[in-house]
Parts: structure tokens; sequence; C-alpha cells
């Protein structure tokens, strides 16, 4: 078993991959994260965005979902990986509890997740998504693996 040094927080609008071995540890809420890795080459990347579709002001970001995964892909592309050997997992898109969530930011956060992977092909093979509680990650880039806490709240939001 190789021991991973390498670690790495990711904040949202962020995206990370590595060819080398890295734990990358994220917070979601109603943002979504999409994890690539490719089987062949043993090398993965994570993205962390907070909204779903870019809406055409300033330059796109990845703030914005569909052009998160595609940076993400892109980046990964130029460092070698192939991607018929690519999986995606989807983490992420919760609404806070007592919400109404009245945007669906983290619904519509997951759908942008599910259908530019499908359009790219590439097969998600896991996800833990939606729910009212936040999530912590850890993404182990050498081996596509991830971590994943729910995140209780102590405190009791007033009415």
């Amino acid at each position: 078993m190789e021991i991973v040094t390498n670690k790495h927080f990711l904040y949202p609008s962020g995206l990370y991959a590595s060819k080398k071995p890295t734990l990358v540890t994220t917070i979601l809420g109603s943002c979504v994260a999409v994890c690539l890795y490719d089987s062949l080459n043993k090398f993965g990347g994570i993205n962390h965005y907070m909204l779903s579709y870019w809406d055409g002001t300033g330059m796109p970001t990845p703030k914005w979902g569909d052009h998160a995964i595609r940076k993400l892909l892109e980046n990964m592309l130029g460092m070698g990986a192939e991607k018929k050997y690519m999986q995606a997992k989807i983490f992420g898109g919760s609404c806070r509890r007592g919400s109404s969530d009245v945007f669906n930011i983290g619904s519509n956060n997951i759908l942008v997740a599910e259908t530019c992977l499908a359009k790219l092909q590439i097969p998600i093979v896991a996800r833990h998504t939606g729910g009212s509680i936040p999530r912590k990650l850890i993404y182990h880039t050498n081996t596509g693996s991830v971590d994943v806490y729910n995140l209780l709240s102590t405190t009791t939001d007033p009415e």
C-alpha cells in the first residue's frame, strides 16, 4: 500500500488534478464535487462547483458546474489521461434542513453533473448526493476512492 503524504484542501470554485498521490479534502453543502479517475493511468482529479450552468456573464469559471466539469476533464487529458478509461463519482447537492430550497441549487447542481457526464460519455460509478446534511470528502487521487463523512450540526438555526 502506497503512503500518501501530499494533501490539498479544495475550496469552492476550485479544481485539482494530480499524478502524484494526493489526499484532496473539501466540504460540500449545496455545492457538488465531481471526481474523475482514469483507471488505466491511475490518477484523478476533483472539482467543487457552486452553481449549475454559466449564465453568460463575465468569464466562465469553475464556480459553474458545466465549466468546472469540462475544465477538469481538459486538465486531466492534458496530463495524459484517456477519456475511455475515465469514470466519475458525484457528491453533494444537499438542501439545508428545514429549508424549502426555493432555488433548487443542490438539485440543479446534481442535475448538471449527470447531464454533462452523460454528454461526455463518462460513466457515473458512485454517488452520495442530495439529503439535508453537509459532507466532508477526502478524495484519493491515486486510487479514485473517496471517504465521505456526514457533518452534523450541533447548533440550531434560529427560526
